[in-house]
C-alpha cells in the first residue's frame, strides 16, 4: 500500500488525544526564572476561620478582633515569603490566587483527609470559577490537603514557577485539568487523586528546555474517570511512578504539539505504575461536557500508555492489563512541521508486565506501526516484557529487541488496522471486551451511570 504523508498525518492526528493546554483565560507563559534567597526574619503562620469560628473567638477575646482571616485569599494576601496559611476543615466558596509576591508560602488544609477542606466553585461567576488554586510566578509554593471541585478550568494550577509541591490533593467534578503544572521547572505532584475532568486528571506541560534539568516527580497518585489519566504536552524531565491510572478513556499520554512551545516530550520516565481498565467511553456519556476539540476525533479509547512523538523516554516495570484496545502504544506526531520533533526516537519499553498473569488481557499488548518519517533514526526497542500475547503488527516486525539502533519501516498491517480505529464512530468496534477479575474493590468504568464518587 502506498502511504502519503497526508494519509499518515490523518492517522496520527486521530491517535492523538490532547487539546491545547493554554485555553480559557490563563496567564501568559513567562520565564520561570531563578529562585531568590529567602529574606531574613521569622516566618509567620496565618489562620483562616469561618464566620462561626470568628464569632467564637471574638467572644473569648472580647472586643479584640480574632487573629484570623475570613477567606483563604485574605490570609494569602498577608503573607511574606516562607509564611504559612492554615485552613481548617470546611467549605470555602472562592478561587485562590498565589502570585509572585508570595513565594515559598505553604497553604495547608487537611493533609490526612483532603476532602475535609473543600474549595467549591459552584455558583461563582464564570470568571471566578476557572481555578480552585492558581500559583502564578510564585516559586517553591506548597499546597497540601485540599479538595477542589466544580471548577471550569483547573483544580490546582502552577504556572511560570521554579519548584512547586502539590500534595494530598483531590480534584474532581471539574473542567479541564485536575492538578496541572505548565511552563514550570521542577516540582512534585504526590499523594493525590483526580477524577471526572474533561481533559486529564494530571498534567505537566510545556517544560522549558534546561541545560541542567530539574526533574519533576509524579508519585502515589490516582487518576480515574477522566478523558485522560495523564497528559503531558511537550513535557520534559518528568518521572511518573508508583501511581494508579485506571477507568479513564486513556491512561498516560505524553504528546507533542506545536500549539505549545518546545516539542517534543523528552527525557521522561514512566515506571512502576498500575495502568489498567482505561476503557471509559466518555463519548457515550460522562459527568462533564466532552470538549469541542474532542468531538470529531476517533481517540483510541481503551488504551493504557500511548506515546505520541516522544524521545529519549523509558516505559519500564509497569503493570498494564485489562485494556480493550492497546496496552502500550507508540506513534509519531506526524502532523508537526518539524520531522525531528515529530519522531518517536530513543524509546525503550522494558520489563513491563502485561495481562495480570493471563487473567485480564489487553487486546494488543504492544502497538508500534514503525517509522512514518522518511530517513529518521528511531532507536526504539522492547526488552524483558512479560505476558505479551498480542502485538500490532502481529508478526512483531516493528517490535525490535533491545539494544536496537536505526529506523523501522512502517507496517502496513499496523497502519491499516489503526485507520479502522479512525473511522469508528462508536470507539468500540476494534475492542476485545471481557469481564475483569476483581481488583482491590475497584469497579470497572466503561459507561457513566451517574453514580457519585467516593
Amino acid at each position: 500500500m502506498r502511504l502519503t504523508r497526508a494519509t499518515i498525518a490523518a492517522l496520527a492526528i486521530a491517535l492523538t488525544v490532547p487539546a491545547a493546554a493554554v485555553a480559557q483565560s490563563y496567564p501568559g507563559p513567562s520565564d520561570p526564572g531563578k529562585v531568590r534567597p529567602r529574606p531574613g526574619g521569622k516566618t509567620v503562620t496565618f489562620k483562616v476561620c469561618t464566620k462561626a469560628q470568628a464569632k467564637q473567638l471574638k467572644k473569648k477575646r472580647g472586643k479584640k478582633k480574632p487573629n484570623c482571616s475570613p477567606t483563604i485569599q485574605a490570609a494569602v494576601d498577608k503573607t511574606r515569603p516562607g509564611d504559612t496559611v492554615r485552613v481548617p476543615p470546611g467549605v470555602y466558596r472562592e478561587s485562590v490566587t498565589i502570585d509572585a509576591r508570595h513565594p515559598r508560602i505553604k497553604l495547608i488544609g487537611s493533609p490526612k483527609n483532603p476532602r475535609r477542606t473543600v474549595i467549591d466553585l459552584a455558583g461563582l461567576s464564570k470568571a471566578k470559577r476557572q481555578n480552585g488554586v492558581i500559583v502564578n510566578g510564585a516559586h517553591e509554593v506548597t499546597i497540601n490537603g485540599f479538595y477542589a471541585r466544580n471548577y471550569l478550568g483547573n483544580g490546582f494550577f502552577a504556572i511560570n514557577v521554579t519548584g512547586y509541591k502539590l500534595t494530598n490533593l483531590v480534584a474532581g467534578w471539574g473542567g479541564t485539568y485536575g492538578v496541572y503544572a505548565f511552563n514550570s521547572k521542577g516540582g512534585e505532584i504526590s499523594n493525590s487523586e483526580a477524577f471526572y475532568n474533561n481533559d486529564s486528571g494530571f498534567y505537566i506541560g510545556q517544560t522549558p528546555k534546561q541545560s541542567k534539568p530539574i526533574r519533576s516527580i509524579v508519585k502515589n497518585v490516582r487518576s480515574w474517570g477522566n478523558q485522560l489519566g495523564f497528559s503531558g504536552t511537550n513535557m520534559r524531565y518528568t518521572t511518573i511512578t508508583r501511581s494508579r491510572w485506571y477507568n479513564n478513556g486513556l491512561g498516560i499520554v505524553p504528546n507533542a504539539l506545536d500549539s505549545e512551545k518546545w516539542p517534543p516530550p523528552e527525557q521522561n520516565v514512566i515506571a512502576d505504575n498500575d495502568v489498567f481498565w482505561n476503557n471509559f467511553n466518555y463519548f457515550r456519556g460522562a459527568p462533564f461536557e466532552v470538549r469541542q476539540g474532542a468531538k470529531g476525533l476517533a481517540y483510541p479509547v481503551g488504551s493504557g500508555i500511548l506515546l505520541y512523538g516522544s524521545q529519549n523516554t523509558k516505559i519500564e516495570s509497569n503493570r498494564v492489563f485489562g485494556h480493550f484496545l492497546v496496552g502500550v502504544g507508540l506513534v509519531d506526531a506526524i502532523e508537526l512541521r518539524d520531522d525531528d520533533q515529530a519522531a518517536i526516537r530513543g524509546v525503550e519499553v522494558r520489563g513491563n508486565v502485561f495481562g495480570r498473569d493471563g487473567t485480564d488481557l489487553n487486546n494488543y499488548d504492544l502497538f508500534y506501526p514503525g517509522t512514518t518519517i522518511k530517513g529518521e533514526s528511531r532507536d526504539v526497542c522492547f526488552a524483558d516484557n512479560v505476558g505479551v500475547q498480542r502485538t500490532l503488527p502481529s508478526d512483531g516486525a516493528t517490535i525490535k529487541p533491545c539494544p536496537f539502533t536505526g529506523g523501522i519501516p512502517i507496517s502496513g498491517e499496523a497502519f491499516s488496522t489503526a485507520t479502522r480505529w479512525l473511522t469508528d464512530s462508536t470507539h468500540e468496534a476494534a475492542w476485545v471486551r471481557h469481564d475483569h477479575p476483581p481488583y482491590e474493590g475497584i469497579r470497572p468504568l466503561v459507561y457513566y451511570t451517574g453514580r457519585k464518587s467516593k
